[in-house]
């Protein structure tokens, strides 16, 4: 049986996802499957430069609104629930189109999941309670001793995923880098084309300071406010979203605002870089620019779709 054709549209924050994502679904009869890790949590919205309620009135959207920002979301949950977008929009006659820049999250919906050992409750509570007494770094520390590799990609604040590869490690024995070497992702469940946004470096510099001023402009310290109003705890995973601990220290008065935004700016961009580093590395992404290749775009994924044509990078 032949896989089923998706188009998926990756890249940095703030490269142009949502804009060419709606116009290729316009265009080819598409509904978008999110694949942000941050755009699952419900209620944040401005900070996560979620699609607005007109996007998705325009194009129908799949996997965001999925949970409360008290719980986590891990990539196999992702990959459950994307599985399922796909089958439906494809039963529906319509294109999947997977749009975001969670990396791994793309990588397992398109070429499958590390079979690492399942949750340790007692070691990760353990790796919890570490945390709360040294902080998120002291995790990183450790990992960096027991993986080095693991800990070479993931960020010291990127706790859900630190604690992950502590947690594999100590519950299994083995590194978490070294079960995913064994797996090399290579299952195919879907015949993908991949097209990665590319900009340079001042370009997308520049669009992330535009946006972050949007963003507080829309109101990002009044839904940060709300949230703190909710009673969601400083260890809620949802924190560790960019922008949003910036944001709260403004909220809760430990930081002036124009700090806070420049302290956004800051943290967004080292993001996008991370981002892009990971994306780089990914096989088989076609790199284009949001706007000068834009109608190349649209009729390389139509060629694709038709006829299963693989453009030149």
């Amino acid at each position: 049986m032949t896989a089923p054709r998706v188009v998926c549209l990756v890249g940095p924050t703030a490269s142009g996802k949502t804009s060419l994502a709606l116009e290729l679904a316009e265009v080819l009869g598409g509904e978008v499957v999110s694949a942000d890790s941050r755009q699952v949590y419900r209620r944040m919205d401005i900070g996560t430069a979620k699609p607005t309620p007109d996007e998705r009135r325009r194009v129908p959207h799949h996997c965001l609104d999925l949970i409360e920002p008290t719980n986590g979301f891990d990539a196999a949950r992702f990959r459950d629930a994307a599985a399922r977008a796909v089958e439906d929009v494809s039963a529906h006659g319509h294109v999947p189109l997977v749009v975001g820049g969670t990396g791994l999250w793309v990588r397992v919906l398109l070429r499958g999941l590390c079979p690492a050992p399942p949750r340790a409750p007692a070691v990760r509570a353990a790796l919890r309670a570490l945390a709360a007494r040294r902080g998120a770094n002291e995790l990183h520390r450790h990992l960096a001793a027991i993986d080095p590799t693991a800990a070479a990609r993931l960020h010291p604040r990127d706790t859900v995923r630190v604690e992950r590869a502590l947690e594999v490690a100590f519950a299994s024995g083995r590194r978490l880098s070294d079960w995913q070497a064994a797996h090399r992702f290579a299952d195919a469940p879907y015949d993908a084309l991949v097209v990665g946004l590319a900009l340079e470096t001042p370009d997308l510099d520049a669009r992330i300071e535009v946006r972050a001023r949007r963003m507080v402009a829309a109101g990002f310290a009044e839904e940060v406010r709300r949230l703190r109003a909710s009673g969601l705890a400083d260890t809620a995973p949802a924190w560790a979203s960019v922008g949003y601990r910036e944001m709260r220290a403004y909220v809760d008065g430990t930081r002036d605002l124009d700090s806070a935004l420049v302290a956004l700016v800051r943290g967004t961009r080292r993001f996008a870089r991370r981002q892009r580093t990971w994306f780089r590395a990914e096989p088989g992404i076609l790199w284009r620019h949001p706007e000068k290749d834009r109608e190349r775009v649209l009729a390389e994924a139509a060629a694709f779709l038709a006829r299963g044509e693989r453009p030149a990078a």
